[in-house]
């Protein structure tokens, strides 16, 4: 049999029962992997060179949108419990498949399927012990899904007064459908599951609740304001369950079951959560559950969020309810971690090791405190005496009355009011002198070999453009390549805030907080050596899960 489909076969965990009736019925199978994936990959290879559809033409030089593979799939070869896989990249694949099949293959690798990971056909290596460390859920029971409004335009905004402003005047009586619905349309165009006109004359007759607005994590690093109405569909999906833990601002992860673009850590919040903060739905892991008492006026009673088998091993450690939470985006952000489990980490919950020594967990836990912060705008965040990412003029001399428009074509305006991504304005070059300099002054007073800053900033940096004008300078390049949840953090933010789209120029803490931004990230880059050596203390002494 030789099948021919979308690749999404190869790893994904609804096809699990599939791929175990294909390791049943056949006796060989061989799979190439034609890549070509707009969501997976964005049509590049691992080197970052274009990646077309194997369908590709010259009329149509992108092919088709998903990515393909060949299944050859053969039965009375005999038994075997193997998979042989190889993969084709660029854009001569289609001629370089042609060529290889007038010889016999011999660039296949051959791997077992791993039954705890969804019997993946693409190749999975895993640390050792991987397989037996607990999953996300069954540290941590409670989750939730983002909230998913529908209408951005209408309930989500960067400035807390605009919203307020704009909501109220929506439950306004007195106002006519017409005159909100020419400042609001989406507030007032049916949709899915939604009359609006009806569902105006329910929440106008009850009135606006203040109390709803709460801080919204919107994207990573771009936290912004939400109206969570609780009555009616003008929040599509409200998510009711949710509502009192987010209230409570307790620390929150959020990550993504399964990753389509690679595994990226997850986003550190103690804000209420959008299902698309990431590229993919949004689960947020609390550390602290509240639950409502029986009298409305009674307030959310919050509670360690752990399952018993945690609790258990936290009693045994005589450690407190926090540290276990820290201790897991300590790991989560761990580039050796997810180097190691890449392939696993895609395809499933992560599993965590967890330390058998009390010392090990609170070393481990004050990490991940310090990411926390980091992640989530607390205090912290690299400074060195190194002028990375101040923001600067081509005049010498920034006015912030005139300057701070964002007009570098960061973000356009997509289908139905969608922001979309553009090419912005950066330029590439080597660091300047007193920038080198100072990057390698901090490197001496924290103890790090000065070459192995460069190795984790990036020998090269940028400067990113506002506008013709004003810019920040000397972003190192891995802070500014930086990525949660697929996103470019530092690009997305900046594709939000275009002039055309956010409707004026930034505000100067606004244009301070990309430098913060900035610097919070490099202070993140420069943690992994730390967070690696912490991975490998753990690593070798790892708690017996369920024993």
């Amino acid at each position: 049999v030789c099948l021919i489909s979308n690749n999404s076969w190869l790893g994904s965990l609804s096809f699990t029962g599939m791929r175990e009736r294909f390791l049943e019925v056949f006796d060989s199978i061989r799979v190439d992997n034609l890549n070509g994936d707009k969501y997976s990959t964005g049509k590049l290879t691992p080197e970052g060179k274009p990646d077309p559809s194997v369908f590709s033409t010259e009329k149509n030089r992108e092919g088709i949108q998903v990515g393909t593979a060949i299944g050859l799939l053969v039965k009375g070869a005999g038994p075997s419990d193997e998979v042989e896989y190889r993969e084709w990249w660029g854009a001569s694949k289609r001629a370089d498949l042609e060529a290889a099949a007038e010889a016999l293959p011999t660039d296949y690798v051959s791997h077992e399927p791993i039954l705890e990971l969804g019997l993946p056909f693409r190749p999975a290596e895993v640390a050792e012990g991987y397989l037996s460390w607990p999953k996300i859920p069954d540290l941590f029971p409670v989750s939730f899904p983002g909230i998913i409004t529908a209408r951005d335009q209408f309930v989500v905004d960067i400035d807390r007064a605009r919203l307020e402003h704009r909501v109220s005047r929506y439950f306004d009586p007195a106002l006519s459908d017409d005159v909100i619905r020419a400042e609001s349309p989406v507030a007032l165009s049916d949709a899915s599951r939604f009359e609006a006109v009806a569902t105006r004359r329910v929440l106008a007759s009850r009135g606006f609740l203040p109390e709803r607005v709460l801080p919204y994590q919107y994207r990573p690093f771009d936290n912004r304001w939400v109206y969570w109405e609780p009555e009616t569909k003008l929040l599509h999906e409200k998510r009711a369950e949710y509502w009192p833990t987010a209230q409570t601002q307790t620390p929150q992860f959020v990550m993504a079951q399964k990753q389509r673009r690679g595994y990226d850590p997850p986003v550190v919040t103690t804000s209420a959560v959008a299902f698309h903060l990431l590229e993919r739905g949004a689960i947020s892991f609390p550390m602290h559950v509240a639950t409502a008492q029986d009298t409305l006026l009674a307030s959310a009673i919050p509670q360690a969020n752990l399952s018993d088998g945690a609790r258990a091993y936290l009693h045994a450690l005589k450690a407190d309810d926090d540290v276990l939470f820290w201790h897991a985006i300590a790991m989560l952000h761990c580039a050796d971690y997810f180097t190691e489990n890449g392939a696993a980490l895609e395809l499933d919950w992560p599993r965590l090791p967890i330390p058998a020594d009390a010392r090990l967990l609170l070393t481990s836990a004050s990490c991940g405190r310090r990411l926390s912060e980091l992640i989530d705008g607390g205090a912290g965040g690299f400074t060195g005496g190194a002028p990375v990412g101040t923001l600067s003029s081509r005049h010498g001399i920034l006015d912030p009355a005139v300057d701070l428009a964002v007009t570098a074509r960061w973000g356009i305006a997509g289908k139905s009011g969608i922001t979309m991504p553009s090419t912005g304005k950066v330029i590439e070059r080597p660091y300047a002198g007193d920038e080198r300099w100072a990057l390698m002054k901090y490197a001496e007073k924290v103890g790090m070999p000065s070459e192995q800053i460069f190795e984790l900033l990036g020998e090269m940096c940028f400067d990113v453009f506002l506008n013709d004008v004003a810019y920040w300078a000397g972003v190192p390049a891995s802070v500014w390549r930086y990525t949660i949840g697929g996103y470019q953090v530092i690009k997305k933010w900046l594709s939000y805030r275009e002039r055309a789209l956010l409707g004026r120029d930034l505000k100067p803490e606004e244009a301070r907080y990309v430098t913060e931004m900035v610097r919070r990230i490099a202070a993140l880059v420069l943690m992994q050596p730390e967070l690696d050596a912490n991975y490998e203390r753990v690593k070798a002494n790892v708690w017996e899960w369920g024993a």
